[in-house]
């Protein structure tokens, strides 16, 4: 059965302030919904909303139809997991009992993981490459290797919904590669194995790259929503951002968005 997760005429913020407003989404598994916006458009309090972290100012988000608000937390997790952009673990875990951590939600209060909780694991740090960092000490790996590990911890929950807040993040061009092909074939994936992703991101090309559904917010408000071809245009991004910008499709097929550098197109 295919779980829908949507949002309608969603308001977000922190206390009673509203930081954005007027949010409508929609996703289903095998389908990447891309958010950008320039910092402080309130992505980060999307997202903690959409996980029930952040009570909604107004609107209503649904898991299959049900109010978020009605659900619990270990309800929400099995549906919802969630990648942040960093972390540091408090005591040097092995990489595999990270990952062994997304199971809590599939867990019972004070229930041991058994060999089903490790299998699990297992596949998942299978399904990113990195099985064979299973016993490594994960916090003297690489941040590109951080960040597979956790989106495997994400995986091990088996939810039908990744939240994903800016996985590139500080990464090289190497492991930003690596991020969004683990991200694409995640969502790619035939039948009920495919996962809903929702992304967030400051680089437009990774929309295109993910052939993503577009989320672009500023100002409080949605700017734009649909295919980035439509929503991502070079006056929409100058208008956001507040700078020139070029978007080119090149020979090869791939799109290009860069700032437009020409003599005085900057301001200082």
């Amino acid at each position: 059965m295919v779980m829908s997760l949507s949002a309608h005429e969603l308001s977000i913020g922190h206390g009673r302030t509203p930081i954005a407003t007027d949010i409508d989404l929609a996703l289903e598994p095998g389908e990447i919904l891309c958010l950008l916006g320039p910092n402080g458009c309130g992505k980060t309090t999307l997202f903690k909303t959409l996980l029930g972290l952040l009570p909604a100012l107004g609107g209503v988000i649904s898991l299959d139809g049900q109010p978020l608000s009605r659900l619990s937390r270990a309800a929400i997790a099995r549906a919802i997991a969630y990648v942040p952009q960093q972390h540091a673990p408090p005591f040097p875990y092995s990489v595999h009992e990270v990952v062994l951590m997304g199971r809590t939600a599939r867990l019972s209060t004070f229930a041991q993981p058994g060999e089903r909780d490790h299998a699990a694991a297992t596949e998942a740090l299978a399904e990113v490459g990195m099985a064979a960092f299973a016993e490594a000490d994960y916090s003297r790996l690489s941040g590109g290797q951080r960040q597979l590990v956790l989106i495997a911890r994400a995986l091990a929950q088996q939810s039908p919904y990744l939240v994903l807040d800016e996985p590139t993040a500080s990464l090289d061009f190497g492991n930003q590669a690596r991020v969004l092909a683990s991200v694409r074939e995640l969502a790619a994936r035939a039948g009920s194995d495919g996962r809903g992703i929702i992304f967030s991101t400051h680089d437009p090309a990774q929309a295109f790259a993910l052939e993503a559904q577009v989320l672009l917010m500023s100002e409080g408000r949605l700017m734009a929503r649909g295919r980035p071809q439509d929503c991502l245009t070079a006056e929409r991004l100058e208008a956001v951002y507040g700078l020139p910008v070029q978007v080119e499709r090149t020979a090869s097929g791939a799109w290009v968005c860069s700032p437009w550098f020409a003599a005085g197109s900057i301001s200082s």
